[in-house]
């Protein structure tokens, strides 16, 4: 007897002459397939929004990009400025170990701190 007629999505799904890894690019390739339809929808909302709406989407992108980067700058500058301090710590030798001579470079980047702190 033969068997039972399988539904035709059970054929698309998995026909029994591919091989696993057959089966896997073509699945890929389907995932491929539906994100290029939605990068296709996506391009064509931006393609038909007005050039001002797209601009002020941009402003505002770049402001918080803007203000994210000023703060990743402010905690970069205080770990170096923190690490400066401690190490300075241990005396005149330390210093002129680096290549600084006494006193360094600290007082220079500690006035700077100084000067920032009296801006706010």
């Amino acid at each position: 007897m033969d068997p039972p007629p399988r539904p035709q999505s059970a054929l698309l799904t998995s026909p029994p002459e591919l091989s696993p890894l057959e089966q896997e690019v073509l699945d890929e390739y389907e995932r491929l397939a539906e994100n290029m339809k939605n990068l296709a929808t996506i391009l064509d909302d931006l393609a038909s929004a007005p050039a001002s709406d797209i601009l002020d989407g941009l402003r505002e992108l770049e402001r918080k990009t803007s203000l994210v980067f000023t703060l990743l700058k402010a905690s970069v500058y205080s770990i170096v400025l923190q690490q400066e301090i401690d190490w300075g710590g241990g005396g005149a030798a330390a210093g002129a170990g680096d290549g600084q001579g006494q006193g360094g470079g600290q007082g220079h980047q500690g006035a700077g701190l100084e000067e920032e702190e009296e801006d706010d």
